[in-house]
């Protein structure tokens, strides 16, 4: 059973940087796609960035230039590098992975948040 433990999170300036980090164990696949989504409380879950297992990367528009999704197979573990952090970032932080076949199916996925594998959340709080 694939388990997925996100930390990194806390409280930072307008401004500020955080590392994300999700680290996955029981994960079998060879071929994967992992995101990080968001979600404010009343708001549906949002996805942020992804990354499958031939390192192709995706951001949604508002993170471009400031969040980098990177990973690290020899730790099992995905990143999250946010900078220039701003207070409508605030959110719950949670990574997700699932099997994918290709670049298309990883896109598919997030697009509808369908992955089968959930982390916990990681809080992120930016104060202006």
């Amino acid at each position: 059973q694939v388990q997925l433990v996100e930390s990194g999170g806390g409280s930072v300036q307008a401004g500020g940087s955080l590392r994300l980090s999700c680290a996955a164990s029981g994960f079998t696949y060879s071929s994967y796609c992992m995101g990080w989504f968001r979600q404010v409380p009343g708001r549906e879950r949002e996805a942020v960035a992804s990354i499958d297992s031939d390192g192709s990367t995706t951001y949604v528009d508002f993170v471009k230039g400031r969040f980098t999704i990177s990973q690290d197979n020899t730790k099992n573990t995905v990143y999250l590098v946010m900078t220039n952090l701003k207070p409508e970032d605030t959110a719950m932080y949670y990574c997700a992975v699932d099997r994918t076949n290709s670049a298309f199916e990883c896109y598919d996925l997030v697009q509808r948040a369908a992955f089968g594998a959930w982390g916990q959340g990681t809080q992120v709080t930016v104060s202006s």
